[in-house]
């Protein structure tokens, strides 16, 4: 058997699909890189991918739909995180070159970090049929610099490890994935932003991530920012947008909106939507659908579903309140 060190540890681009059954989800929120070089599993045919795409970031899903020996391996550019959610094998090794060595068979809810242009290969024998979301993490997004100056950081290696605020987040980055139609890019953008903390943090340590932050907005940014919410409350406005508006950083806008205001721009966003919508639901000759449109909502379920989140009930049931 050819060794999987030898096929990856060059240069080339293993991402190929060529029998791969790929169900590419229709997300594009924003024009991004697309890693040049992404996990090659091997026999191709006992694969499901399902694959979204953001700024800075890209999910892909993966399941093993045979209880067949398989290898695997990349060397890329971009970061890998790789959340195994379903994981377990009778024989097998996962391998960082020249830094570790697993033969660890059990990594249900497990995670692993491979920094940009390591080695990463393994094979396994499953025990049960592999679930797993590889997160492709672009080290020099304009998302995430030039502060906290990620592109910089000298990332370690990490195998089978778990962590669970790291461990939420990447699940509700993945939910987006599933769910393209009602995915909403500056919440998006904030799970990135986060990830991107909590992957410092676990280099760093928790007292070292904690002294990159700053306080709360200013007054006059927190005035500006929000105003300019209110007046463009229907639109899909990214966090880059506003984080322009108070002269910030993506990142440091996103912590100092919270602790200015008490909860994240993309969850303070859709609270005034909602308050919009209450306004709007008084007004009996506009139907849900069409205030859920004037709203920036793709679909009416979507509508609901917010609606519901934040006031509890639907919008129907809040307007028969209303009579």
């Amino acid at each position: 058997m050819k060794k999987a060190s030898e096929e990856f540890a060059g240069g080339e681009n293993p991402l190929t699909e060529e029998g791969d059954k790929v169900m590419r989800s229709s997300i594009d929120l924003q024009p991004t890189k697309v890693p040049p070089t992404g996990v090659k599993i091997s026999p191709p045919h006992m694969v499901r991918r399902r694959k979204a795409a953001w700024t800075g970031i890209q999910a892909d899903s993966i399941e093993i739909t045979r209880l067949e020996r398989f290898e695997y391996g990349v060397k890329s550019p971009f970061h890998l995180l790789i959340a195994s959610e379903r994981a377990e094998r009778t024989d097998g090794e996962t391998v960082v070159e020249g830094f570790q060595k697993s033969t660890q068979r059990e990594f249900s809810r497990k995670l692993c970090f491979i920094p940009a242009g390591h080695c990463f290969h393994g094979w396994q024998d499953p025990l049960v049929l592999t679930r797993c979301t590889y997160f492709y993490i672009d080290p020099r997004s304009p998302l995430l610099n030039p502060e906290p100056r990620f592109a910089e950081t000298d990332f370690k290696p990490r195998l089978f490890f778990f962590d669970r605020d790291l461990w939420d987040t990447l699940q509700r980055l993945k939910a987006e994935a599933m769910n393209p139609a009602g995915a909403s890019r500056q919440y998006v953008e904030a799970l990135s932003i986060v990830l991107a903390h909590d992957l410092l943090r676990l280099n760093d340590g928790d007292a070292a991530a904690a002294q990159r932050s700053r306080g709360g907005l200013a007054a006059w940014q927190q005035k500006k920012v929000t105003r300019y919410i209110e007046e463009h409350v229907a639109e899909d406005i990214s966090l880059s947008e506003l984080a322009q508006l108070a002269n910030l950083s993506s990142y440091h806008f996103s912590r100092a909106f919270k602790e200015s205001v008490g909860v994240p721009p993309h969850r303070y966003l859709a609270s005034r939507r909602i308050e919009k919508a209450k306004n709007l639901l008084a007004d009996h000759e506009l139907s849900v659908t069409k205030i859920g449109l004037a709203l920036g909502y793709s679909e009416t379920s979507s509508f609901t579903t917010s609606f519901r989140k934040h006031a509890g009930i639907t919008p129907t049931a809040y307007r028969r309140g209303l009579e």
